[in-house]
């Protein structure tokens, strides 16, 4: 039976009824099928004649039927034969990781506590000599049971005719994109094969986490680049299997269900075309809840009535003195809303007198006015354009000091006007080390700009407030001494906020 014969409604070994053609390729189809006799969902390959990989799709199939790793597909049967060869296997519903992160990057820990599940269930496959070799997002599935599975194992290389001279390296890079991928909703990789954007590239090489995606914990970053990027992780060892990427994760607190309400009843429609055992619908609803939790008390016999009825007037009289102390204390705050407050106090100034208003910077440059005047200025608008996955950065250094050529360099942030500026928050990025400040002025002069702020730390959010707003036109993020950046020393600028009073 050939996959360009076989329809919808067609029923292989008297058994699985094809229903839905879900995928086509190179000869090869998935289907959602039934398997009749257990009443589920399942998931059939078929193939066409002329498939030249049949005998190898069906053997990795029955190798992988032998994984007991809850988190890897279950292959239930694998036949070939003459124009009848097919593959069943369990079908998994749920959100796959490109699901889960079309919006956006998530949760640190919850990424990286899917992946551990993955590596800790593709470690258990290559301990059986089973490898995947081919991991996009499609293939790491949060189901509807809230649990992790890892599709494909073993068959999906196959079908794709992938081979590897070390699966186990491979596997590793692809958990490593899988990790990349859920710390940044980006893809280290061909674009193509995931359906995500691509993670943006520095100096010729991914940029890492942390520079993509602000939050990122270190420790995480650190993985990933492990994985990925070990040149830039000089003196850690670099991950080379998907055991060595479990250990890594071994700490992460493990995944939780995302939709902790339970579903509505589905109607009888939606069962049958999930696979559900429709006859579900006909069951006796479970009792609701008891609407009390307590013990009822034996009623005291004769006065009973009396005592609750004092019992009750002492909670109206309770109730009455709590609403009459409220109603005294909103009167007394009322009251004093306009009073002076007394000098020498701990009561804060009325937020009136320092309201601030967010500004956007007209333009943006590079600044280096002790070498040749200008710093990576092509790159300074990245740094204000609102997207973490940009940044500015200066060239790259041999020594925090700069060589000892110059005091600094820095981005030059231009506003429409001279404004009051009270507060510039900066996301420095996830370097290490190095010093910087923000200066404010009408002019571009380093001496006739004032510092509002400084931080012995040019890493990571950082924010800088002035103790009274400083009037001026330019905001200058200066650093006078470098962060380290893979072996070197290069600042980085992700993005700045400027507050000014109104």
């Amino acid at each position: 039976m050939s996959s360009s014969a076989v329809e919808p409604g067609t029923k292989l070994a008297e058994r699985f009824r094809l229903e839905d053609r879900v995928h086509e390729s190179g000869g090869a189809t998935l289907w959602k099928a039934i398997d009749e006799v257990l009443a589920r969902p399942v998931a059939v390959h078929t193939f066409d004649p002329d498939f030249p990989r049949l005998n190898e799709v069906v053997t990795a199939a029955r190798a992988a039927s032998r994984l007991t790793d809850p988190r890897l597909t279950q292959v239930f049967d694998a036949t070939e034969d003459d124009g009848h060869s097919y593959v069943v296997s369990e079908w998994v519903s749920g959100e796959t990781l490109t699901d889960m992160i079309t919006s956006g990057p998530l949760d640190p820990e919850r990424a990286a506590a899917l992946v551990a599940e993955a590596a800790e269930a593709l470690a258990h496959a290559h301990e059986a000599d089973q490898a995947h070799l081919c991991l996009t997002p499609d293939h790491l599935v949060w189901t509807a049971g809230s649990t992790v599975k890892l599709l494909g194992v073993g068959v999906d290389a196959v079908l794709a005719d992938v081979t590897s001279d070390d699966p186990a390296r491979t596997d590793a890079e692809g958990l490593g994109r899988l990790l990349y991928a859920g710390l940044t909703g980006h893809w280290p990789g061909d674009e193509q094969e995931s359906g995500l954007p691509a993670a943006p590239m520095d100096d010729g090489r991914f940029c890492s986490p942390r520079q993509v995606t602000a939050g990122v914990p270190g420790y995480l970053d650190t993985i990933a680049c492990r994985v990925l990027l070990p040149e830039s992780r000089r003196g850690l060892e670099p991950l080379t299997t998907p055991e060595e990427i479990a250990e890594a994760l071994a700490s992460v607190p493990r995944p939780t269900p995302m939709h902790v309400a339970p579903p509505p009843p589905l109607p009888v429609a939606s069962s049958r075309s999930e696979g559900l055992d429709t006859s579900a619908s006909q069951r006796p609803s479970a009792p609701p809840p008891p609407q009390h939790h307590y013990q009822p008390q034996p009623r005291p016999a004769g006065g009973g009535g009396m005592l609750n009825k004092v019992a009750m007037t002492m909670v109206v009289l309770l109730v009455m003195v709590a609403v009459g102390l409220g109603a005294w204390t909103l009167g007394r705050s009322i009251g004093n809303a306009g009073t002076p407050v007394a000098e020498g106090t701990a009561t804060p100034t009325p937020t009136a007198a320092t309201a601030t208003r967010e500004v956007k910077p007209a333009s943006a440059t590079g600044f280096d006015p002790l070498g040749g005047g200008d710093e990576r200025g092509e790159l300074a608008l990245y740094a204000v354009d609102g997207k973490p996955s940009t940044d500015w950065h200066s060239e790259s250094y041999n020594s925090e000091d700069f060589g000892r050529l110059k005091d600094g360099v820095g981005l030059m942030l231009t506003l429409d006007q001279s404004m009051p500026v009270k507060q510039v928050s900066v996301d420095f990025g996830s370097g290490s080390g190095g010093s910087a400040e923000v200066r404010v002025g009408d002019s571009q002069d380093l001496k006739n700009m004032t510092v509002i702020g400084k931080s012995a730390e040019a890493s990571g959010k950082k924010v800088f407030t002035a103790e009274s707003p400083k009037k001026g036109r330019h905001v200058l993020i200066w650093f006078t001494k470098m962060p380290t950046y893979q072996g070197k020393y290069r600042g980085t600028v992700i993005d700045v906020k400027i507050l000014a009073t109104k």
